[in-house]
């Protein structure tokens, strides 16, 4: 039944049922049909510790509930409360600070909750396409690759592709203090603790904490607080963008919020589909993805990279193609690129940045392709240069392809510390074949 209490913006009621089924990570609970609905949060008080979770299903005479932690204490007839609407209150007291699934500091525990002046809802529809402002000016990313071959714009939302231990962490964080923002939301989703410690600790400068948020739900966390943590940082990022920030979301990884959702809706009776991957994924990844990008006039964007984990190396896995279909560009880490010790792993050629050719002028454009030509040459031309079957003289372009390789190669591998009219200008020399762009 309603419990009497005075309405505000936050939590419109609350309502109290019982506990009538337990099963490992899921309960049903009696009493609340009428009232709850999908999505809405759940608590439940035991042995002094709370135990939350949401709502999955609503039917007739029961609700089914997923849990975020252990069900073990968990007993038939507990009560259980239900609140309406899943809020957080994200602002500057969030900045140098890791969150976690629930919008609470960690660290904090047994203080007074820090309240921001606002409160979201996790889940939010993405703003009208139509009133929204087309994609900004290309950033400045620290990378010469990324400020000329595969630039990233304000607003833009990228995919980061790659295997395990190839990289992408290490690329994130330095994206993180190469790409300028006023504010940047990190969402680390599903890793290992010691690789949450290590980012933090080791790849974040004082000065990118000092402006950033991290959101964070372990690998030993439930799937539900997985997706909560997404929502999270989405939010957050929102709040900023709100308030008028460039705001920059570095998202590792989507593939593991995927999977996460893949546990939810398994659990919640859905039918699985390809590589188990329920239909409603293709759905429920768009409309995160989508909640990021430019806003609307007098707000900022929500510039976003998101990190996708690839199975082998293959790019038509469900997610990985998912993915490519929705966000506005694609970076794709190799494995024997990295493992013959070239840093980023940027496979150039299968990397696209949708941004182009907009983002570029006549000229710079004119570069890019002639780049790209080159490398495509080489790449035609290697195996029979490994074989000794190459004969210099027969065809000019591939002889130069060749001459120039070394310079395209160290070109990726580039540092920038200048602006993008600097990084075009070390393409220009190594195109001409003075210069080393990549020292």
């Amino acid at each position: 039944m309603p419990a009497p209490s005075a309405p505000s913006a936050q939590r419109l009621y609350r309502l109290w049922g019982t506990v009538t089924d337990v099963a490992p990570g899921l309960l049903k609970i009696a009493g609340v049909s009428e009232l709850a609905g999908v999505g809405n949060e759940i608590s439940i008080e035991k042995q002094g510790e709370t135990i939350h979770g949401e709502i999955l299903t609503v039917s007739g005479d029961s609700v089914s509930a997923l849990l975020y932690s252990a069900t073990d204490a968990i007993r038939i007839g507990d009560t259980v409360q239900i609140e309406q609407e899943a809020r957080i209150e994200p602002g500057d007291h969030w900045l140098g600070r890791i969150i976690n699934y629930r919008g609470e500091i960690a660290g904090a525990e047994g203080q007074p909750p820090s309240s921001g002046n606002t409160s979201r809802p996790l889940r939010a529809p993405a703003l009208p396409a139509h009133a929204r402002r087309r994609l900004g000016p290309r950033l400045r990313t620290g990378w010469m690759v990324t400020d000329t071959l595969l630039p990233i714009c304000r607003g833009q939302r990228l995919g980061l592709f790659a295997g395990s231990g190839i990289g992408k962490s290490t690329f994130l964080g330095s994206l993180a203090g190469g790409i300028a923002a006023d504010r940047v939301v990190i969402a680390l989703i599903g890793e290992r603790s010691r690789e949450v410690n290590d980012f933090v600790r080791n790849t974040l400068t004082p000065e990118i904490l000092a402006r950033a948020v991290i959101v964070t739900a372990t690998a030993s966390e439930s799937p539900g607080a997985k997706k909560r943590a997404a929502w999270c940082a989405m939010a957050a990022a929102e709040h900023f963008r709100d308030e008028g920030h460039s705001v920059l979301l570095l998202f590792d990884s989507i593939t593991r919020f995927a999977e996460a959702h893949r546990e939810v809706a398994l659990i919640a009776g859905e039918t699985p589909a390809l590589n188990a991957f329920p239909p409603s994924t293709v759905r429920v990844i768009a409309e995160l993805a989508e909640r990021a990008g430019p806003g609307t006039d007098g707000t900022g964007d929500i510039t976003a990279i998101f990190s996708v984990l690839v199975a082998g190396s293959d790019l038509e896995e469900p997610v990985a193609d998912m993915i490519r279909g929705i966000l506005d560009g694609h970076i794709i880490l190799s494995r024997p690129i990295a493992e013959r010790g070239r840093y980023p792993a940027i496979d150039v050629l299968r990397s696209v940045s949708r941004a182009l050719p907009g983002a570029a002028s006549e000229d710079e454009n004119d570069l890019l392709r002639e780049y790209r030509r080159l490398v495509a040459l080489y790449d035609e031309v290697a195996p029979m240069l490994r074989a000794s079957l190459y004969e210099f003289g027969r065809d000019a372009d591939a002889d130069r392809a060749i001459a120039l390789w070394p310079a395209l190669d160290s070109f990726v591998a580039g540092r920038n510390p200048e602006d993008v009219g600097a990084a075009f200008g070390a393409l220009i020399e190594t195109l001409a074949g003075s210069g080393n762009a990549g020292s």
